[in-house]
């Protein structure tokens, strides 16, 4: 199995590297990742500036892997354009520190690369830990290698990928696996405006998440359960069942319609 692994937390974050040891069980790795932390960057891509890249050697692994002053969807076209020699069969996004829930796959790089795999045709997983502090990063790494074995035999539907939050606990304290869709995790944002010694006006944006509560089939209360979430997600936005009802809606504009 070839796998790609890549974040958006950056090349030298702890998650990325115990995932692609641990990955490295199944199969060949490569590792393309950006050369800093580029979270909630969402799909976005680098086309006024050239892209530049430094190879490097993960530690402890071995692994061979390429930083790139990019962002995590130019990491993924890069790599499968350019730096491969072969064409992944799973590309891997992870283990980023902290959850994407909900509407966070929106923003989230680490999701966008993920999709930019599957823009490929590639089968693709997101891996994230559930915390920002004392990530259980090892856990997540072996759920990951396992799911991405089931993947790599089971496949995917086409432009559809798989959303994956652990929780951080022990795995003694986790409470089983759920197969789950997105929630209604929506951030509260806050401004926070300072002045610089200049004179300038400058904002921090902080915020609050206010968090769904409902069925553990929701992603974000399956993990408040201690419940590893997994989210099928798939590329087509189209609202199917707007679409006979819009036709009603005789929309013209100009001469000739």
């Amino acid at each position: 199995m070839r796998i790609l692994v890549t974040n958006d937390d950056g090349i030298l974050a702890d998650g990325i590297s115990i995932l692609a040891q641990e990955l490295m069980k199944l199969g060949e790795v490569k590792v393309v990742a950006p050369d800093r932390e580029r979270s909630a960057t969402g799909h976005a891509i680098t086309v006024l500036r050239p892209l530049r890249i430094q190879d490097i050697e993960l530690p402890d692994s071995g692994i061979q892997a390429w930083a790139v002053d990019g962002t995590p969807s130019d990491c993924v076209k890069l790599a499968i354009e350019d730096l491969l020699e072969w064409k992944p069969d799973v590309v891997v996004s992870g283990i980023n520190r902290g959850p994407n829930l909900g509407t966070d796959v929106l923003y989230s790089g680490t999701v966008s690369a993920a999709i930019e795999g599957a823009i490929y045709g590639i089968a693709s997983v997101a891996i994230s830990v559930a915390a920002f502090d004392n990530c259980n990063y090892p856990m997540a790494a072996e759920f990951g290698k396992q799911l991405v074995s089931i993947v790599a035999k089971r496949g995917l539907p086409p432009k559809t990928l798989l959303n994956v939050n652990v929780p951080s606990v022990e795995k003694r304290d986790l409470a089983g696996v759920s197969i789950t869709k997105l929630g209604a995790r929506v951030w509260k944002d806050v401004f926070d405006r300072r002045v610089d010694p200049r004179g300038r006006t400058y904002y921090w944006m902080a915020g609050n998440v206010e968090e769904y509560e409902g069925d553990l089939d929701v992603d974000s209360v399956a993990v408040r359960h201690n419940m590893i979430s997994i989210s099928p997600i798939h590329l087509d936005l189209t609202k199917y069942d707007l679409i006979e009802q819009l036709k009603t809606w005789d929309i013209k504009f100009g001469d000739g319609f």
